[in-house]
């Protein structure tokens, strides 16, 4: 499913919202800023500040004629799901026209249900959790790579090096999670065709203080390399644990945990080379990387980080969708919504086909032609080294304008 296909799938729900007589459009983020996902989480609000900051500085989002400023309410559910879907309650008791999701897929899960309880559309990164998109929820949207993504990257990563030095071992450190096993099943899947056999799998849970037991096994397996999905401070204890035990495998992928700028910070040089699917990239060349960038390093005074870039392009899907609605009246919105629906019925069915959360087109964490090549390793410094052309094609904050070019043609057809 492409972004623009997310952009006309919400353009469909908001035009059927709730009577608002606003002066604003009141949006509700439900984000963890404290727990263990708190420094994800901190990236994701950055994302959401700057995309409304931008946006409102720009005139806001125009609306039937007249412009109307983003008013962004941001509560923290301390990275607790049950919180999550108290906090969403409370938003939407706010009337706010959609929600934004925070960082972890086990609380974007639990948020997917509010939403579609509410019908409130929810728009939500830092979650590769595909299972959630296979329930038929119509207000869950996730520009965003899944887990069977990992599968052709893996195979790519590990064909792009040379025959005689690549892996052929591996050991998956499952975290006990429906995404770690999701993860789990990707690598198992991937390693007939990348050319390696899994000689350990085994689980642990979220917030394991050891993980001696799985690094001993693997070690002892010989196993080259060390696939996992921890949380940023499960994997600083898991690279800790690894060095203090003397096992350092030929490749160490670890996803989720590295995307955050503490790892470099407490880990030195220890947490150098570890291998990651960057969900974005500061570098990327693209229409609104720039101002972004700017943006990001006056406030925080470093490049911008990984899922920066996706929760601000989702600001930017959510006010293109607003403006094409023209309306939070939902007595107008429907009466225009009608004759679309009738002109537009197939294609109505083939974006809810899709469930909304398929990984889009242009939001691929990789180009599959050149192996490896958005594969990036965590260095010093908070840094991301890519290497290939291919990486600057990775998910981007889109212009404002390909959604709105891109909702004149549909309604043209």
């Amino acid at each position: 499913m492409s972004i623009r296909d997310i952009a006309v799938a919400l353009l469909l729900l908001l035009s059927t919202a709730p009577v608002v007589a606003a002066e604003t459009i009141k949006v509700g983020a439900v984000v963890p800023l404290t727990g263990r996902y708190g420094a994800g989480g901190a990236q994701v609000r950055a994302g959401y500040e700057l995309a409304v900051e931008a946006i409102n500085t720009a005139g806001g989002v125009s609306v039937a004629g007249k412009k109307l400023p983003l008013e962004l309410r941001i509560l923290d559910d301390e990275s607790d799901a049950t919180k999550t879907v108290a906090r969403l309650e409370t938003l939407a008791s706010e009337h706010v026209v959609a929600y934004l999701g925070g960082f972890g897929s086990d609380l974007h899960a639990a948020a997917a249900s509010v939403a579609e309880k509410n019908k409130i559309p929810y728009l939500g990164v830092a979650f590769a959790l595909h299972r959630i998109h296979q329930q038929g929820f119509r207000y869950l949207f996730s520009p965003y790579w899944k887990s069977p993504d990992v599968k052709p990257v893996t195979i790519d990563l590990l064909r792009s090096i040379p025959a005689g030095e690549r892996p052929r071992t591996a050991a998956i450190f499952q975290e006990r999670t429906d995404w770690g096993r999701e993860m789990a099943t990707a690598w198992t899947e991937a390693a007939r065709d990348a050319g390696y056999q899994v000689v350990v799998q085994g689980e642990y849970a979220p917030g394991a203080k050891d993980f001696s037991d799985l690094i001993v096994k693997a070690k002892g397996a010989s196993a080259d390399i060390v696939f996992g999905v921890p949380t940023p401070h499960d994997g600083m204890t898991m690279v800790r644990q690894m060095k203090e035990l003397g096992y350092t495998p030929k490749l160490l992928m670890l996803i989720r945990a590295p995307d955050v700028a503490v790892w470099a910070t407490n880990l030195g040089k220890d947490g150098d080379d570890v291998v990651m699917t960057a969900p974005w990239h500061h570098a990327v060349r693209a229409p609104g990387v720039r101002e972004l960038n700017a943006a990001y390093g006056k406030r925080f005074g470093r490049p911008t980080d990984p899922n920066t870039g996706p929760a601000y392009a989702c600001v930017q899907i959510l006010a293109a969708a607003v403006a094409s609605a023209g309306s939070l009246d939902q007595r107008s919105g429907a009466r225009r919504d009608r004759g679309r629906r009738h002109r537009h019925r197939h294609r109505s069915r083939e974006i809810s086909s899709r469930r909304h959360g398929d990984r889009p087109a242009d939001a691929r964490p990789v180009d599959r032609r050149q192996a490896g090549a958005d594969l990036a390793a965590r260095r010093g410094h908070g840094e991301l080294r890519l290497s290939g052309d291919s990486a600057r094609q990775a998910m981007r904050p889109l212009d404002r304008q390909d959604f709105l070019s891109f909702t004149s043609s549909y309604g043209a057809e």
